[in-house]
């Protein structure tokens, strides 16, 4: 019989906004126990979500930094391997990750295609004993590694600048690659990209139609992505958030999915604004 998982997040330090609200409310709503991983203060958390210190799964001092946008989603990346390896029972989800319906699994696997090129981890589920994780986990030790899917000449590329004493770093590589790039990988060489779900599930309102969950003349469309097979909306956490704190307020659009789903869970986004300064610290993309 399929069992219900505990899911686990991260929000490093700061207040959560509404977007985040949403989120772990919903899995609480639908039954599941959530924890909150945090490494410094954080506030305006749902009741009901209980929190624990990262160092718990993950002792650092310094958080690995994506260059170009200074997203912490490479750390949020090795956070999730460590935990996934530490827990039973236990799947993540990004604090962008909405639930439509529980999550279950009867062999421990939870992840799903994004597109038709990449399965996103921002959704996930590994046994402690799966040989993708073990791939993942040994990968995420070297920041300054090339990963084995590239091509000979990018790896020539790269062991020629660590060859001059001048190694690139993880966070100067293409966005992804400690994330879905990897994910997918590991799960293909190993056959376990076999568990995938189809993007309906887990990822079924793709990337570049992600604004049509704030607008409400677009409820419809939306809504139209979703299936009785969905179990979950990834919302595009710092996306949507940049674009919502341009919005008057910072409010979706009255009568959006988004403006919906905040109204089915009694989250007020008044009480907890979306920042435009972006002072929160999220680990999510």
């Amino acid at each position: 019989m399929a069992q219900k998982y505990h899911i686990a997040m991260l929000w490093v330090e700061g207040p959560l906004s509404y977007v985040e609200q949403l989120c772990a409310q919903s899995f609480l709503d639908v039954g599941h126990e959530v924890t909150l991983y945090h490494y410094s203060p954080v506030s305006l958390v749902p009741k009901g979500v209980t929190l624990v210190h990262g160092d718990a799964i993950l002792k650092r001092d310094d958080f690995i930094k994506h260059q170009r946008t200074n997203s912490l989603a490479l750390f949020s990346d090795v956070f999730r391997y460590h935990l996934l390896t530490k827990s039973d029972r236990t799947i993540w989800a990004d604090t962008d990750a909405y639930c439509m319906k529980p999550f279950e699994t009867k062999t421990g696997h939870y992840f799903g295609w994004e597109s038709a090129h990449h399965i996103n981890g921002g959704v996930l589920g590994l046994p402690p004993d799966s040989a993708a994780l073990a791939g993942l986990l040994e990968m995420t030790q070297n920041e300054y590694g090339t990963p084995e899917w590239y091509s000979p000449k990018v790896k020539a590329n790269l062991q020629a600048q660590a060859d001059a004493g001048t190694p690139v770093h993880v966070g100067d590589l293409p966005w992804g690659v400690w994330g879905p790039h990897a994910v997918t990988h590991y799960l293909q060489k190993t056959g376990e990209a076999t568990y995938a779900f189809p993007c309906e599930v887990l990822y079924p309102i793709p990337f570049p139609k992600r604004r049509r969950m704030v607008k409400a003349a677009r409820l419809r469309s939306a809504k139209a992505f979703l299936s009785d097979e969905t179990t979950s909306i990834h919302l595009y956490g710092r996306r949507i958030r940049e674009f919502l704190a341009a919005r008057p307020d910072g409010l979706p659009e009255k009568d959006s999915l988004l403006d919906h789903l905040l109204i089915k869970h009694s989250i007020d986004p008044l009480a907890a604004p979306v920042s435009s300064k972006k002072l929160q610290k999220e680990a999510t993309p």
